[in-house]
């Protein structure tokens, strides 16, 4: 049904429309997770991977058709530049749909507080900011239960962009890997990430609905660019992967697609490079 309702072109010459999709799928997957599994003994205790499961479910139909688009345009356009103008409302596309899931779970996350809907995503974000064990468990501690303290660098400036930038790149490439074995498959890595996202602005603001605009602007500063370099990835690897499908390699055209994916990747890197960049010396200035 949402296949039929969603018209990839249509939402190209609309991106914005896509943010409320990404409302409404990451709010019926967090409401449907909740009144499905929330009493259920086993499955309730992922209700994180279930949330998320659910969004690439609603999303798959949509991803697959608007990745399928984009690499019709490459067999048509030609020069990197032009074919990076063509792709762009695509990328607006995608970034609005990421913006309604972020902001969906978000949402529901702070009002559902306590409940350990993104049990799972709390522990991700203790991984990345209290990475020694003891660090790591009482940051479980600390806000498995929704309790909030600020946190402090454990390293060095130098030592963090490199440690965030080498993270970045490793879910940039099972993004590429994602979306080249399956073209639209890239779309759980991005929502899982959404939901990581979410539950990192669950802990800034303290589970208070009032703070939410503010732990939004936080981490969406960074956060942006960041994404945008993920579907960047997403978009190269889903083109080449539709490419294959279509058996373009027999055609000479394929190089070309070939190529173009290449600076789509490159292009993503640098972008990741600047967010870590931003995350280190912006955002703590900011917030």
């Amino acid at each position: 049904m949402f296949e039929m309702l969603l018209n990839p072109k249509r939402a190209e010459r609309h991106p914005a429309e896509m943010f409320l999709v990404g409302l409404v799928y990451a709010s019926l997957s967090i409401l449907l997770v909740r009144w499905i599994f929330a009493k259920d003994i086993v499955l309730s205790n992922y209700s994180g991977i279930l949330i998320v499961t659910f969004t690439v479910m609603f999303s798959l139909p949509f991803m697959y058709y608007a990745i399928k688009n984009e690499e019709q345009k490459d067999l048509e356009t030609s020069g990197f530049m032009r074919l990076l103008l063509e792709h762009r409302r695509a990328l607006l596309m995608f970034m609005w749909l990421f913006m309604g899931f972020i902001v969906a779970y978000s949402f529901w996350s702070i009002l559902f507080s306590g409940s350990g809907i993104l049990d799972a995503q709390v522990s991700v974000y203790c991984q990345i900011n209290r990475p020694s064990q003891s660090a790591f468990q009482n940051c479980l501690e600390q806000y498995g239960v929704g309790g909030f303290k600020k946190t402090t660098g454990f390293i060095t400036s130098k030592e963090k962009v490199f440690m965030i930038f080498a993270n970045n790149i490793y879910v940039l490439i099972f993004t590429l890997l994602f979306s080249l074995i399956f073209g639209a498959g890239a779309i759980f890595i991005l929502a899982w990430n959404a939901s990581v996202i979410a539950a990192a602005v669950g802990i800034f603001t303290q589970s208070n609905l009032k703070n939410l605009p503010l732990g939004l602007a936080r981490y969406l500063i960074h956060g942006i660019p960041e994404i945008a370099a993920y579907f960047i990835g997403a978009l190269a690897g889903g083109i080449l992967s539709v490419a294959i499908i279509r058996r373009d390699m027999a055609k000479g055209k394929f190089w070309d697609i070939m190529q173009d994916s290449l600076n789509l990747i490159i292009l993503a890197v640098v972008m990741l490079l600047i967010a870590a960049l931003i995350e280190v010396f912006v955002t703590p200035v900011l917030f």
